[in-house]
């Protein structure tokens, strides 16, 4: 599916997010739902930073940060990353974090997934003595 899809399916099916941008892991954006241009390649540079920020602040090592909330009373912003990219999505307050970090998990996962990849052909059940050299 491409991000722009992976995208749409995330603000249809999730009505606590009012913005989200998919990026690269380095903030190039794939995708937004922003009005302006500027604003989502803003909200991905600012979702890249916030990993950034805080994978330093952990102390000693440990796996790599793959989600975080950062709340504040009028809202929250979830960024969601996998080895490749990463989602970022605003809320409005009180957001259900276990269901927005679902969803941009999700996204995630669709936006990764090969268009070109197709689910696999069922094979038909042979008829009794098709094609087995008996007869």
């Amino acid at each position: 599916m491409d991000a722009g899809q992976a995208l749409a399916d995330l603000t249809e099916i999730s009505s606590q997010i009012e913005a989200a941008v998919l990026a690269g892991a380095d903030g190039s954006v794939d995708a937004s739902t922003f009005a302006e241009e500027e604003r989502g390649q803003a909200a991905a540079a600012a979702a890249v930073e916030l990993l950034r920020a805080a994978d330093q602040a952990r102390t000693e090592g440990g796996d790599r940060l793959v989600q975080l909330q950062a709340a504040m009373p009028e809202g929250s912003v979830f960024v969601v990353r996998d080895e490749k990219r990463l989602v970022a999505a605003v809320t409005g307050a009180e957001p259900t974090a276990g269901l927005i970090f679902y969803d941009l998990k999700t996204c995630l996962r669709l936006a990764g997934e090969d268009p070109e990849k197709k689910a696999p052909r069922r094979r038909r059940k042979k008829e009794e003595g098709e094609g087995d050299g008996e007869g």
